[in-house]
């Protein structure tokens, strides 16, 4: 180890988005001692998800910052797909999931909302146990037998006994593991749009998270509408000819709006976010006393919203495996444990769910829609095949098959 660098007993987190302040958490509840830090000045209010999942908020709920989360936000107790000419839809009714969670329904609430309450909670209750510092760039990661030397801008360097990439795609830890971060982009960009115009009091029987098929001129077939406090997120695609640029001009995001609901005067957009879409997964999760946890480790579609919920299944799987080889309860050897029962799952039931998702909703043809509608509304009056459907869609049926690997 270098003379130069600190030797500290601190697990040291990188990225202090919700994954990697769940992580902290966690870990402090465990009794486990982190240093979170982050390159950003501050937490981001950027546009990013803001749908959580019941067994998301079951785990939440177990570390205390739940409650809040929930007065912060909007209870969805029915989610649907919808065709927009007509308004026929599918809805599903998370109520079916009152005997496999303690909140049957989906929360809307944007994330640095989480981020910031435990912030709060952590400085109230676990300020010995946690540092957070942000402003704090991470450029060199040295991967030792017996720890993991950290440097960069904005802090002493220092020596962690491990060190977890919570870091997003462009993960510092995980080009330190060398990992190839294998799959694909997709051709289309959305573009993430908000505006408080109150949608729900113009469509009959809306729910706050919408999934809807279009054949209008001004989308490439599908758009979507997620509610959440104050405002509506919509999420808009180029259409067919239209170039990612020509999208964001300010006309053509109106004219996208206008053909949601036409109105006489232009919609207020206080937030507008291009993005593209990637399905992408490393092989494994752990090298070393190098982790990976969330978007470091694995991206998807954001349709059916399971990429920061999979991320908070990451972190608390990690702390509560990492806790008894930290106290040397447990042979290093456990912590291969995660991946077994975290990239299956990433691999099989994010990823993959969240690509048929995607297929389904750039599905243009009107007499497979209308095949794919009614299969959908099927499943959801059949409150068998609803809960089946439900328990797989809201991840807790690949939280159930994950817990049982050794």
């Amino acid at each position: 180890m270098d003379s130069k660098t600190k030797d500290d007993r601190r697990i040291a987190i990188i990225g202090a988005g919700p994954v990697g302040l769940v992580l902290a958490l966690k870990l402090a509840t465990l009794g486990l001692p982190s240093l979170v830090l982050d390159a950003e000045d501050d937490i981001s209010e950027a546009l990013r998800a803001s749908t959580f999942h019941p067994p998301s908020l079951d785990m939440l709920d177990a570390l205390g910052v739940a409650a809040p989360l929930i007065a912060q936000g909007l209870v969805t107790p029915h989610w649907q797909i919808r065709r927009h000419e007509d308004g026929a839809r599918a809805v599903f009714d998370l109520g079916v999931l009152r005997e496999d969670t303690a909140h049957p329904y989906r929360l809307q609430a944007e994330q640095w909302k989480l981020s910031r309450i435990i912030l709060a909670k952590l400085a109230a209750e676990h300020a010995d146990t946690v540092q957070i510092r942000f402003g704090c760039k991470v450029d060199t990661v040295v991967h030792g037998a017996d720890h993991v030397a950290l440097s960069g801008s904005g802090f002493e360097s220092f020596a962690a006994p491990y060190a977890i990439g919570c870091d997003g795609a462009r993960s510092i830890i995980r080009r330190a593991m060398g990992l190839d971060f294998a799959g694909d982009t997709y051709p289309e960009t959305t573009i993430l749009a908000t505006t408080p115009f109150p949608f729900h009091e113009v469509f009959e029987g809306l729910s706050n998270v919408n999934y809807i098929w279009t054949r209008h001129p001004a989308f490439s077939g599908t758009f979507s509408l997620l509610r959440v406090p104050g405002l509506w997120r919509a999420s808009l695609h180029t259409a067919p000819g239209e170039s990612v640029d020509q999208a964001l001009e300010p006309s053509a995001i109106e004219r996208k709006l206008q053909a949601i609901h036409p109105k006489d005067t232009p919609y207020d957009v206080p937030d507008l976010r291009p993005y593209r879409i990637h399905q992408r997964i490393v092989e494994t999760y752990r090298i070393g006393r190098l982790l990976l946890a969330g978007d470091a480790a694995h991206l998807n579609s954001p349709s059916g919203g399971m990429g920061m919920n999979g991320g908070i299944h990451d972190a608390v799987e990690l702390a509560g495996t990492l806790a008894p080889v930290w106290r040397g309860e447990a042979e290093d050897a456990l912590l291969d444990r995660y991946t077994r029962r975290r990239q299956p799952i990433a691999a099989r039931e994010i990823i993959a769910q969240a690509d048929r998702n995607r297929a389904r909703m750039r599905e243009t043809g009107p007499a497979r829609r209308a095949e794919l509608l009614a299969e959908l509304q099927a499943t959801a009056d059949d409150p068998a095949r609803c809960r089946e459907h439900l328990l797989r869609s809201s991840m807790i049926s690949g939280l159930r098959a994950a817990s049982q690997i050794m």
